[in-house]
């Protein structure tokens, strides 16, 4: 069986390419011009396109019997939906019409978790809960939460079924850009790490990348799963970054207050065309601790879930290969 994997040098689609290879499948890694694939083997044929090309996706999915539709703008930098729908709505639509003329049997959208209402320790979301603020404000969740919902609706008589899974933080190797391990080098072996006062769900990626390869065969069709594990603070995570380095850094937590001011300050800089990440509803994200479930992926996908400290240590041995950090 051959499998399209869109994205494929992200921190995601490198790994989901590291099993599927591990499991046998043929793969097709489509990234874009310049990118490259951090992974080599015989079984793996890289094809550069454009996802916002609906030519390039209809050719890269041809010969291929299942699509996984990673590719996304995940930049925090951009204040403009527009920016965000090109690649995560239309990209997402072209991969459905191209997997409905390739007769595709199944599609796998790479969803994000912030596009299901979270929860608390004690009641975490789960697939049940709607999407809510303060995502409702991002460029970025807005944007997934369309990609999905109109995926959900997607129907057609000459394709298989749609699966969406919802993965929370993801950690781990293959963190080429880098992407979220930027939490990971902006503590290493700092003196006084600075944190925000929220938290949010952590999973190793090769557990995602694990139930992704098992929703190839497992799963309901147009069905959401969140791919959760663990729920802590920032300060938590950090604390768990001092224990796998060894390093005794001081956490400080930044007052709420701060945070939104200095959101405030972004949003303004925002206004006369100045990129930043530096933006009030992001500086809110930070201050909310978004948790999540995964009964669901554990029931119906056999997800299985890996310490953070171990997704840490991954993370920070493959960012020191990669000369991103000192040893």
């Amino acid at each position: 069986m051959k499998v399209l994997v869109t994205g494929a040098n992200s921190l995601l689609g490198a790994n989901v390419i590291a099993e599927l290879l591990q499991n046998g499948y043929s793969v097709r890694g489509m990234v874009r011009m310049s990118r490259k694939i951090p992974i080599s083997h015989p079984g793996l044929e890289a094809y550069t396109g454009e996802i916002t090309c609906k030519d390039d996706v209809l050719h890269a999915a041809e010969g291929c019997q299942v699509i996984i539709h990673i590719a996304a703008n995940t930049d925090q930098h951009s204040g403009r939906y527009n920016d965000y729908a090109a690649v995560n709505v239309n990209g997402t639509l072209h991969v459905l019409e191209a997997a409905k003329k390739n007769l595709i049997k199944r599609v796998i959208l790479v969803s994000s978790a912030n596009t299901i209402g979270y929860g608390s320790a004690t009641n975490p979301g789960t697939e049940e809960n709607d999407f809510r603020p303060p995502f409702t404000g991002s460029c970025y969740a807005r944007s997934k939460h369309e990609a999905q919902v109109k995926a959900l609706m997607f129907t057609s008589d000459s394709m298989g079924d749609i699966i969406v899974v919802n993965p929370t933080f993801m950690i781990g190797k293959y963190d080429t850009k880098p992407s979220s391990g930027t939490i990971i080098i902006r503590g290493y072996k700092k003196k006084i790490v600075f944190v925000p006062p929220g938290g949010k769900n952590f999973i190793h990626v090769k557990d995602v990348a694990g139930v992704i390869c098992s929703a190839i065969h497992h799963g309901r069709n147009k069905a959401c799963y969140l791919l959760a594990h663990e729920n802590m603070s920032y300060k938590d995570f950090y604390t768990k970054l001092n224990e796998v380095t060894g390093n005794k850094s001081m956490i400080v937590t930044i007052p709420k207050t701060a945070l939104l001011f200095a959101g405030m300050i972004g949003t303004c800089l925002r206004l006369f065309g100045i990129k930043t990440a530096l933006h009030y509803n992001n500086m809110r994200i930070l201050c909310i601790k978004n948790y999540y479930s995964n009964r669901k992926a554990r029931e119906e996908l056999m997800l299985k879930t890996t310490p953070v400290t171990e997704a840490i240590s991954d993370a920070v041995e493959w960012f020191r290969e990669s000369g991103m950090l000192k040893r």
